[in-house]
Order: structure tokens, then sequence, then C-alpha cells
């Protein structure tokens, strides 16, 4: 490798410019039922929000995760092969990509995919300072569109894979998943390997408590959604005017995220003016929870065959390998 080159690549910046956010937020208020789109609760804030939630006792998925990481990263990293680029797909604070770059054979290059610009910086200075031999390329992007990777210079990996942790895809539609997997196929070729965690469908008291937790981080982490639309797009939202609310949308197995308006009450967003009910909610996040045969079968139909899953003792949670064909 030729060391006059810098491991830590140059940002690759594609962040979603505020017109973007505007007219999301413009769409999702003049729906008949109100919503906003989850990709936008990852401001800088948001993220370390986020964070946080991953700590708290309630919040399994996480624990749960890096508990099946741990226990199986030498059979993970014996699916992806030696000598290979990861291209990981919302890579928040790079907690659980350590587990998997340990034990992966002589990784050529990681490539980390998040919106939160300031996010992404910190966790891939953090990283370079751990895995000094790895060349680091962020990119800064909206993983859910289209976009390109960076062209790296230097050793050519001999394997290709994906990793999407966290059962981040439970925040789309089914549809939104397939078209999202096609998507990864696509940008990661034929024959890469594609590692995705899945939240599993379980008792409905523990899905609840997981997303209203005790503290309220939660209800602080969905309420700064209002706060950055005041800030950045200059409304007037009275976030003491709105309460958070997980629910279990049993037909659709997914919990959903909601903001209560507590009054009656109009809010001005950029030239526009919406109306609130009391009662009136603004759907902010799903989170799906799966079956593992309905994910495996949501894997085929776009362009993956499952190879391998792993799963904690109480089932609760799932790690998929998965093979672009």
């Amino acid at each position: 490798m030729n060391s006059t080159v810098p491991l830590l690549e140059k940002l690759q910046d594609m962040e979603p410019a505020r017109d973007d956010f505007l007219d999301s937020v413009v769409e999702g208020l003049n729906a008949p039922q109100k919503h906003l789109h989850c990709k936008f609760l990852y401001d800088e804030e948001g993220s370390h929000l986020f964070d946080d939630i991953c700590e708290l006792p309630e919040y399994y998925p996480t624990r749960t995760e890096i508990g099946i990481l741990e226990s199986h990263a030498p059979d993970i990293a014996g699916v992806i092969g030696p000598r290979a680029q990861i291209v990981e797909f919302g890579s928040g604070a790079g907690i659980k990509i350590r587990l998997l770059l340990s034990a992966l054979t002589d990784p050529v290059a990681y490539m980390p995919v998040e919106i939160s610009r300031e996010h992404l910086l910190a966790a891939s200075a953090s990283l370079a300072s751990d895995f000094p031999a790895l060349r680091i390329a962020p990119v800064c992007a909206d993983y859910t569109e289209p976009f390109t990777l960076p062209a790296l210079e230097g050793e050519a990996p001999a394997n290709i894979a994906g990793f999407f942790p966290g059962s981040t895809i439970g925040n789309f539609t089914r549809d939104e998943a397939v078209k999202f997997l096609a998507l990864t196929r696509r940008l990661l070729g034929r024959d890469a390997t594609m590692i995705i965690g899945i939240d599993l469908v379980k008792d409905i008291d523990t899905l609840r408590a997981a997303y209203n937790d005790a503290k309220g981080v939660t209800a602080a982490f969905n309420l700064n959604f209002l706060k950055r639309i005041n800030r950045e797009l200059g409304a007037d939202f009275d976030l003491a005017a709105f309460d958070h609310d997980a629910r279990w949308n049993p037909e659709l197995e997914r919990i959903e995220m909601h903001l209560v308006s507590k009054q009656d009450q109009t809010v001005a967003i950029g030239g526009h003016r919406f109306a609130f009910r009391k009662g009136e909610t603004i759907h902010t996040e799903s989170s799906h929870k799966y079956r593992i045969e309905g994910f495996r079968a949501l894997a085929r139909e776009a362009g993956y065959e499952p190879e391998r899953v792993w799963t904690d003792e109480r089932n609760y949670f799932s790690v998929h390998a998965l093979r672009a064909v």
C-alpha cells in the first residue's frame, strides 16, 4: 500500500439539500395522515440521542445484536472472505463495525455511508485511530436513494460486503425494503455479501417498552424532529404542545412512533401553514418486525440468496448473510 496516500480519505459529500428537507416536510404534513420521513431524524443532535437510546435497558435490539456479532463474528467473517471492502449503510457511531473488522482477515477498505455529516466525520476519525492500516472513505449521502461509491487507489479488494446492522430496514415498508435491498445489490455487485440485522416479532410488552423508555430519551429523540424543523426551516412548532407516543400495529407487525398534538393549533413552515386538531398525530417512524422466513423471501425478491442466519437464545433478533445473485 502507498504510505503517502492518507488512509482516511476525503469526505464524499452528498448530504441532502435544505430544499429536499423542506419539500419532504411540506409533502408529509399535507397528507391525510401527517407524517415525516424518518431519515431526517438523524441530524447531529438526533444521532447523539439515538446513541443514548441504544444504551437504555429497555432497548434490547442493540445489545442483542452486539451479542450475536460477538459470538459469531468469526463465522460472519468467513462468509465474507479475506481482503474485503466493507460498505456500511447508516454507519452511526461505528460500534458494531469494530466487531466485524476485528474478525476479518486483512480487510482492505471501509466505506461508512451516513446522512449526518458531523456524526460521520467524528465516527470515521475515531475508527481511523483504532484501525490505522485500514483505508477509510466516508460518504455523506442518503443511502435510500441511488448514489455512487468513491473509487479508491491501492490494493483491490478480493471481496465486497455490505453491512446494515440495527434492523434499520425495519423503518421501510415492505416495498421500500425490497427497493432498498435491490439498490444495494446493484451498488455492491454480483457475488457480494450483505450482512444485515433484522429485529424479530416478539411479545408486545417488550416492544412497547423499547420505544417508550422510562427516562424519556426516545421522546426527546422524536421531539427533536420538530426542533430541527424549527431551526433549519424557520418553523414555529411549540415542542411542549406535542407528546411522544409509540404504538404497536398488529396488522403490519410494526411499532409506530407518533407525535400527538395536545391541542388545536396551527404551525407555520416556510410560508406554509398546517392546522392540527387536538389528538391528531404526525407519524414519524415505523419499525417493522420480521419473521425469519418472511425476511428471507423479501431478500430473494430483491436479488439476494439467503445463506446463513444467526440469532440470540431468545430469538429476539437475527443477523442474516445474503449473497447477491
